[in-house]
């Protein structure tokens, strides 16, 4: 795109790089050359990703931003989609010419393909919700309704000293789709916008479709978003229904059931967002399907099986195979496909009448119509399919029997059969901890031998954590930054371990995560195995000497050293046995990130150390003498040192986000600046190394740390 005339920054100084030394030429020049070496960077091979949304974000100059917002086009897809939450809270939240300079590069990634597209909507939505809430400082309702694909999306104005129009509202609490924004201009004239379209815009009043309607474009070959959205929107509608019910076996058994009606709709046009390659979903197996701890909401894992394709869009749907099939049929050509063909399947997730309604195709809110139906079977007597009636989950509601044939007896009990190192029991209090402690491998080759689809070459198994209820726009902030300071480091060679797991925001208060495999939490292991987590270290990977243990123990100190780190730079607090995950190679690492920056738990004030070091883990290491307690600190010593080089990269992140954010992480006025001291860039290294001593010290003497995991214990029941 445009990369073909000379870039030229305001003022009209092209790239020649005139050289003025004449007197007085200085002073008159002094802008024009400051430009060229602008752009003499702005051409360098320095100039990258970040350095581009770093000077959209700081440059006041429209030029510069034009300019900026073309390079775009010349960085790598994935590149630029890491910094996607900002570019996108930069086009809803700052002045037009930001808007201007983001536009043209979103609308050309949204005409190239709906997954990019389906993002935008998602993250334009859940980052123009909270502007309602600040009406006073910004005149105009956000730049794309969270209801659907972007339509209008007409982008809010800096807030003007002219009073501003109240958005035009329609009786429900939610913005439609039509009614992107009706805003005031500085000359107090109204916006054109979808639900007024009679307006006209001056020239000067920006006021273009941000993304263009995407059905056109889609009709053009591309099949529409709709299976996608009502894929999405029902697993959403799962997690609400499930949170009205009071047990977790409850929860689950529902859980189970919907699972299973989820797959009459499957293979479908629809895929997991947080999946590095392109795929069609083709079934749940329902039986794997867990709730999550939480008090109030359901969150649930499940497992999904998938086809990889050369696109989500272009590439056909899998044809269905019928569940029962046995294994004797190796060649899916002999199955009856029940006579669904993939276009009439399709049109179970497409033909939803009405968006705007919750109980349609997908969602099923009766309970009796959740049977586990299977299509009739024609096989050799050879394996003689003896139906029998079984008390499964849906016959206890119904009162009916349901006829399960054999087959699927044998795959349920080879889907719930695990074979694990330290066995972990069921536990009533937290129904995942069994499935999680199955090493990811074998779920995989289990779940695979049970699956009709399990023989296809291109067959993979993905799973994904089902926030409903929850704002996960934090824990993206998070994910930014701790895979920011993973590079760093993997660029500076600093050996610390740490693993940043995937977050999609769907809205402002749902969304999914990519769960960590093999990896079960401290509480669970405490509690199931009852030992101190030197022994269990000692157990799952045998003697001091042996090259597993050490190998277990080294990955131990790798990742206690990131994560204090971690702790520390993002003032991560809330910690406690839940949400610290132990991996199957000894690896620690932190999950949920809803308490960081400037934000604290329920007004239990700051805990004092910035992060946390019991005298267990003090063992694992080999004790405070230890060779390997002095690498946890070298480490530290050394991740600091790498990410005090690039904190501009790691602040930018979070500053950025900040614009327009009512977040708590961003509660106060302070939340940049205390970062930044964070960084320490005034220490010298000796300094620094002071502050390291004195950190662990800190987290090693910390009461307030033991306090805490006795509070959390009689609140959460966590150890």
């Amino acid at each position: 795109m445009l990369r073909e005339e000379e870039p030229t920054l305001p003022n009209g100084s092209a790239h020649h790089h005139h050289h003025h030394h004449e007197e007085g030429g200085e002073q008159r020049d002094s802008r024009a050359s400051k430009q060229s070496w602008l752009l003499r960077l702005f051409e360098s091979k320095l100039f990258d990703v970040s350095m581009a949304i770093s000077y959209l974000y700081k440059s006041k100059e429209p030029g510069v931003q034009a300019y900026i917002g073309n390079r775009l086009f010349s960085f790598s897809d994935g590149d630029v989609d890491f910094y996607l939450p900002q570019l996108l809270n930069m086009y809803v939240h700052m002045d037009e010419d930001v808007g201007d300079a983001i536009r043209p590069y979103v609308v050309q990634r949204c005409r190239g393909g709906v997954a990019f597209s389906l993002q935008c909507a998602w993250l334009l939505g859940a980052y123009s919700s909270d502007m309602h809430i600040s009406a006073q400082r910004h005149s105009a309702a956000p730049a794309c309704a969270a209801s659907s694909c972007p339509r209008s999306c007409s982008r809010a104005p800096r807030p003007s000293p002219a009073p501003a129009c109240p958005p035009s509202r329609r009786p429900t609490h939610q913005r439609s789709k039509s009614d992107a924004a009706v805003a005031a201009s500085p000359a107090g004239g109204l916006k054109r916008t979808a639900s007024n379209p009679k307006v006209e815009s001056s020239p000067d009043e920006e006021s273009s479709d941000c993304i263009e309607n995407l059905e056109s474009e889609s009709e053009s070959g591309a099949p529409g978003l709709a299976p996608q959205r009502e894929f999405v929107k029902s697993l959403m509608g799962i997690g609400k229904r499930l949170a009205t019910l009071p047990t977790k076996e409850q929860k689950t058994q529902r859980l189970i059931s919907e699972l299973s009606l989820l797959n009459h709709k499957l293979p479908g046009r629809v895929w997991l967002p947080t999946a590095a390659f392109h795929h069609h979903v083709v079934r749940v197996p329902h039986t794997q399907g867990v709730v999550l701890n939480s008090k109030d909401k359901a969150p649930y894992l499940i497992y999904v099986e998938v086809l990889e394709c050369e696109s989500f869009e272009a590439s056909s749907v899998p044809a269905r195979i019928p569940e029962t099939r046995i294994r004797c049929t190796r060649s899916a050509e002999n199955l009856p496909d029940c006579g669904v063909t993939p276009e009439q399947r399709a049109a179970s997730f497409s033909t939803v009448p009405n968006y705007d309604n919750d109980d349609e195709a997908w969602s099923v809110d009766d309970i009796s119509e959740l049977q586990v139906e299977l299509p009739e079977i024609h096989t050799s007597s050879s394996d003689n399919i003896s139906q029998f009636s079984v008390d499964s989950v849906t016959s206890q509601e119904s009162k009916e029997p349901v006829f399960i044939a054999a087959g699927d007896i044998r795959r349920r009990l080879s889907e719930n059969l695990a074979h694990t190192p330290t066995t972990f029991r069921r536990d009533p209090e937290d129904p995942s901890a069994v499935a999680l402690k199955e090493p990811w491998e074998e779920k995989v080759r289990r779940i695979r031998e049970g699956s009709p689809y399990g023989h296809l070459p291109n067959w993979h198994l993905l799973s994904v954590i089902v926030k409903c209820g929850d704002d996960l726009r934090q824990e993206l902030l998070a994910f930014q930054v701790l895979s920011q300071l993973q590079s760093i480091w993997e660029q500076e060679r600093v050996p610390l371990w740490i693993k940043p797991y995937k977050i999609l925001v769907l809205s402002s208060d749902s969304g999914m995560i990519e769960p960590v495999v093999n990896a079960v939490s401290l509480h669970q292991v405490k509690k199931q195995s009852q030992l101190p987590l030197l022994d269990y270290f000692l157990q799952e990977h045998g003697g001091r000497t042996s090259e597993q243990f050490l190998s277990a123990q080294r990955g131990f100190v790798q990742s206690c050293a990131g994560y204090s780190l971690i702790c520390y730079l993002l003032q991560v607090k809330d910690r406690h046995n839940g949400n610290i995950l132990l991996d199957s190679e000894g690896h620690i690492l932190h999950i949920d990130f809803g308490f960081i920056l400037s934000s604290s738990p329920r007004n239990l004030g700051f805990e004092t150390s910035a992060f946390k070091l019991t005298s267990e883990f003090v063992d694992v290491m080999g004790g405070l003498d230890g060779d390997m307690f002095n690498y946890y600190k070298m480490l530290m010593l050394q991740g600091l040192i790498a990410a005090r080089k690039h904190m501009e990269k790691v602040v930018q992140i979070v500053e950025i986000m900040q614009q327009g954010s009512h977040l708590p992480c961003f509660h106060g006025s302070s939340t940049i600046r205390n970062l930044k001291e964070r960084f320490h860039m005034n220490h010298t290294e000796e300094q620094l190394q002071v502050l390291v001593d004195q950190m662990v010290d800190g987290s090693m003497r910390s009461i307030t740390t033991k306090l805490y995991d006795g509070y959390q214990y009689i609140t959460n029941g966590i150890l």
